[in-house]
């Protein structure tokens, strides 16, 4: 997964960084919103019947922007796409860690030590001695 992002104009929802469709960064806080009420560790069957209740279509509340309150709005997600596109990339990432042995997952610390990894690296290359080369 590659993630793009402009300095200048910096989402607030780190979910709007790292995906690509409002309807993905909708699902990820969902998902996330889930496991925070389950203090932070949901089990596999727990994680099947949440995709499959966005496969089947569940409510979701927009934010309120000022005084305006949208309507509630029903949201579908393919179950497929959804450990596809939105549950794989958070594990690989590392913001959620599966438990081979009690099949559970559990919100994850490890997506920043990774970007921390991520500046760190970047650090290093800028320190670096310049490589000679030609233009021709």
């Amino acid at each position: 997964m590659v993630i793009l992002f402009d300095q200048y104009n910096m989402p607030e929802n780190i979910f709007e960084v790292i995906f690509s469709t409002e309807q993905q960064v909708i699902v990820a806080n969902l998902l996330l919103e889930e496991m925070k009420l389950k203090d932070g560790e949901i089990g596999k069957t727990e994680m099947s019947m949440f995709a499959t209740a966005l496969h089947d279509g569940t409510l979701v509340k927009p934010k309120d922007e000022g005084f305006i309150k949208k309507k509630e709005q029903v949201i579908s997600y393919n179950k497929r796409q959804f450990y596809d596109r939105i549950l794989t990339p958070m594990k690989t990432m590392g913001m959620i860690d599966y438990d081979m042995y009690k099949k559970t997952y559990k919100i994850s610390e490890k997506f920043n030590k990774n970007m921390m990894k991520v500046g760190l690296l970047w650090l290093q290359e800028l320190r670096k001695p310049p490589k000679a080369h030609r233009l021709r």
